[in-house]
C-alpha cells in the first residue's frame, strides 16, 4: 500500500480509503468489524463516515455507522487510525439529525460532540463539511441558478472559526470540505490564510470513469492551493463493476436509492452506453471492470485517497488489491479515447 501526504497537513494517509456508508444498512457490526479489520491488516489507514451515515439516510439508522466503527475504533491503537468524519449540511432528508439544518458555529460544535460520543474518541483526524450549507448545485445538478442563490448561509468565516476553535481544544486535527465548488475551496483557502485560521487539507467529491468533471473544474485548484481529492463512488455506485447491467443487483444502494434523487445521476439513460467501452477494455487487459476503475482513479495525480466501499468481504479484497495495479500507458490513453466519445454520462 501506497501513503500520501494528504495537502498541508502531516497526515500520511492511505491510497485506498475504506468508505463505510453500508453499515448498518447494508452492513451488521460484525460485518463493520470484519470489514475494517480486514482493511487495517492490508494496510489501509484511513476510514471515512459521516454523522448522517447509512445511506439511505432515515432517523431510525442514523448515526449507526459512527456507533459501529466506535465498538471497533475502542480496541485499535488510535494513532494507527486516520478517521474522517463530516457534519452534514441542510437537506430535507436529514432535517431530523439536529434541531437546525445549518452548518453554523453551534451547529458544528453540537455535530462534534456526538460523533466523538458515538466514535468513542477524542479526536477526528480529518473533519469535513459534508455539503454546503450555502446553493450550491450539487448530486446531478449541472447549473449554477442565481435564482437558488442563498442569503441566510452562515457566512465561511464564521465556519472556520468554529472549526478554529475545535482544533485548538484538539477535538479536530483538519479540516476538509467535501461536494465542494472550486469557489468554495479558493474561499475557504483565502479566508483561513488572511484569517490565521485553519486551512483545508481535502476536498471529497465524485471522481469516477463516467463522471471526470473534477479535472476541468477543479484540478488547477487543487494544484495551486495544494487542495487533493479524496475520491468518493470511484464505482459510479457499483455501476462499474458492470452487476446492474441486468437490473439493480438486490441490496445494492442503487436498488436502495430507487425513487429518491440522492443517485439519480448513475441511472441516466446514456450511462449503460457509456460503460460498455470501459467494460471491453477491462476484458482486453485481462482485469475485472471494478479493478480497471478504480486503478485509473489510484492513477490520478490529484487524488489524495481513493474511497472505496463495499458490502462483501469478496468485493472489499478486489477492491483494495486495485492499489497494487499499475495501468500501461495505452491503457490510459484508451481511457482518454472512450472518455472522449462520451463526455461525463453521471455528471
Amino acid at each position: 500500500m501506497d501513503y500520501r501526504k494528504l495537502g498541508t497537513s502531516d497526515l500520511d494517509v492511505s491510497k485506498i480509503c475504506l468508505g463505510t456508508m453500508t453499515y448498518g444498512q447494508q452492513n451488521t457490526e460484525s460485518e463493520a468489524h470484519a470489514q475494517l479489520d480486514y482493511a487495517l491488516a492490508h494496510g489501509v489507514n484511513f476510514i471515512d463516515t459521516a454523522e448522517m451515515y447509512p445511506v439511505p439516510t432515515k432517523q431510525e439508522t442514523g448515526g449507526r455507522t459512527e456507533q459501529y466503527i466506535g465498538t471497533w475504533l475502542k480496541r485499535q491503537p488510535r494513532d494507527k487510525v486516520i478517521v474522517a468524519s463530516k457534519i452534514a449540511g441542510p437537506a430535507r432528508q436529514v432535517t431530523w439529525i439536529r434541531d437546525s439544518p445549518k452548518v453554523s458555529p453551534e451547529q458544528i460544535t453540537a455535530a462534534i460532540e456526538t460523533s466523538l460520543r458515538r466514535l468513542q474518541t477524542d479526536y477526528i483526524d480529518l473533519y469535513q463539511i459534508h455539503w454546503p450549507e450555502r446553493y450550491t448545485p450539487i448530486f446531478g445538478e449541472w447549473q449554477f441558478d442565481p435564482a437558488k442563490d442563498r442569503t441566510d448561509a452562515t457566512p465561511i468565516l464564521a465556519q472556520l472559526e468554529a472549526f478554529d476553535r475545535l482544533v485548538k481544544a484538539g477535538k479536530v486535527r483538519y479540516i476538509g470540505l467535501s461536494n465542494e465548488t472550486p469557489y468554495g475551496m479558493m474561499e475557504f483557502v483565502r479566508l483561513a490564510e488572511q484569517h490565521g485560521l485553519p486551512r483545508v487539507v481535502s476536498v471529497q467529491n465524485a471522481y469516477s470513469l463516467v463522471n471526470r468533471t473534477y479535472e476541468r473544474s477543479h484540478t488547477e485548484v487543487t494544484h495551486h492551493l495544494q487542495v487533493p481529492l479524496l475520491a468518493y463512488s470511484p464505482l459510479a455506485f457499483g455501476q462499474l463493476t458492470g452487476k446492474h447491467r441486468d437490473g439493480f443487483a438486490a441490496n445494492s444502494r442503487l436498488a436502495l436509492f430507487q425513487g429518491t434523487p440522492f443517485g439519480a445521476r448513475y441511472r441516466k439513460p446514456g450511462l449503460g452506453a457509456a460503460m460498455q467501452p470501459y467494460f471491453d477494455l477491462a476484458a482486453e487487459l485481462g482485469m475485472s471492470p471494478a479493478t480497471l476503475a478504480l486503478a485509473f482513479v489510484n492513477d490520478r495525480w490529484f487524488v489524495g485517497s481513493n474511497i472505496i466501499g463495499a458490502t462483501t468481504m469478496e468485493q472489499l479484497a478486489e477492491n483494495i488489491a486495485s492499489a497494487d495495479v499499475k495501468l500501461s500507458a495505452d491503457a490510459l490513453a484508451a481511457i482518454d479515447r472512450i472518455h472522449s466519445a462520451y463526455l461525463e454520462p453521471a455528471q
